[in-house]
């Protein structure tokens, strides 16, 4: 996913993100992974990395997970201290449950969720 030019990985960002929107009827763990793929995708790119950060907080608190809403404010906050750090944990889904630090494989299904929105995103005219 190093290979990805900015322009494709906001697309492919967008694709997951859409895809998090128009699952609305979906259960919670299934949309909370829409998210998680599209902060890996995003985490390299401030503004993407930002907006991952934000739809997580709201889909925290419209879910009233407040312990996931606390973590996701900690996160928005070390959001521009790791980009001026060039600290960003690679893989990491960056849910509340793990460590904000912390460099991971890719979840099986995030990379899933990745390949299928990428191929949306090629389908696509943007």
């Amino acid at each position: 996913m190093n290979n990805l030019t900015p322009a494709q990985r906001r697309r492919l960002f967008m694709a997951l993100m859409r895809s998090f929107s128009t699952a609305d009827s979906a259960d919670v763990a299934d949309r909370w992974a829409w998210l998680e793929a599209a902060h890996v995708v995003g985490q390299q790119q401030f503004a993407l990395h930002w907006a991952s950060h934000t739809a997580m907080l709201r889909f925290a608190l419209q879910t009233r997970d407040l312990g996931e809403a606390a973590g996701q404010v900690q996160r928005l906050a070390l959001v521009p201290l790791g980009h001026l750090l060039r600290r960003l944990p690679a893989g990491n889904s960056d849910r509340a449950t793990v460590s904000a630090l912390a460099p991971m494989p890719v979840d099986a299904r995030l990379s899933r969720l990745i390949r299928q929105a990428a191929e949306m995103a090629e389908s696509r005219c943007f």
